[in-house]
């Protein structure tokens, strides 16, 4: 009678046991943040942002999911598009942190761009997050480390000057403990020239992992640090794009 009524209790405590999530069917994250003067100084030009973040600053590009083989899910899920109503109260964040400098369009258009990175990115990671959680995920990433100083603290500072490019990748490991990606694009004189920082985490974007690979190959062994444009200096000199397709 015991034994039967032990049984019993262990199927009950069973039908109370919450069900676990499904583990994501992607290998880990990218986390991108660009750097604003290397759209300004290229050929295509850039669009500064009409409100929000224009101090220097790196930006937040997304936050995207990707196989160990090179390859990424996309455009996942076609009935959760992204609502700005659903992220309201994080809008005023993302403003400054997520800002438009002509990566998407101009003129420049945040909604456009967080539209994009939730339709085409998290719309593939829903098993770890809704809307809410990919942008406040972002954010808490972006305030915990600040890419501008933790570079400015080993002596690479924005101001056209060409730094290894080991050198910075150290600068960025010797603080969250794995080698970044770098993505460079090229000035109008041709110079390749820091663009994007792909930082790798896990599959459930908790912790900082090792890149499986990283795409370094837009790069030369020095690069350019781009100045920060300033609102001023951005004059109607600058070729502007209609727009520009992102990743």
């Amino acid at each position: 009678m015991r034994g039967i009524v032990i049984v019993n209790l262990l199927i009950l405590q069973s039908l109370f046991v919450p069900s676990s999530p499904t583990a994501p069917d992607f290998n880990f994250f990218y986390w991108v943040n660009y750097w604003p003067g290397a759209i300004c100084d290229s050929q295509r030009g850039c669009c500064p942002p009409t409100k929000g973040n224009t101090a220097p600053d790196f930006i937040i590009h997304g936050l995207w999911p990707q196989f160990n083989n090179g390859t990424w899910p996309a455009f996942c899920d076609q009935t959760n598009l992204f609502d700005i109503s659903k992220i309201s109260d994080l809008v005023c964040q993302v403003e400054k942190k997520w800002t438009e400098w002509g990566v998407w369009a101009c003129p420049s258009n945040e909604t456009n761009l967080w539209e994009h990175e939730w339709n085409k990115h998290g719309t593939c990671v829903q098993s770890i997050f809704d809307q809410h959680s990919y942008f406040l995920t972002n954010l808490k990433f972006r305030y915990k480390f600040n890419l501008l100083n933790i570079l400015k603290q080993k002596g690479i500072k924005p101001n056209d000057g060409f730094y290894s490019l080991d050198e910075i990748k150290n600068a960025i490991k010797c603080v969250i403990g794995f080698a970044p990606g770098i993505e460079c694009n090229e000035d109008v004189k041709g110079n390749k020239q820091l663009f994007q920082i792909y930082i790798c985490l896990d599959n459930y974007a908790k912790e900082f992992v090792e890149c499986p690979y990283v795409p370094d190959k837009s790069c030369a062994s020095k690069i350019k640090f781009p100045k920060f444009p300033e609102r001023d200096s951005l004059s109607e000199s600058l070729s502007v794009i209609a727009s520009v397709s992102t990743t």
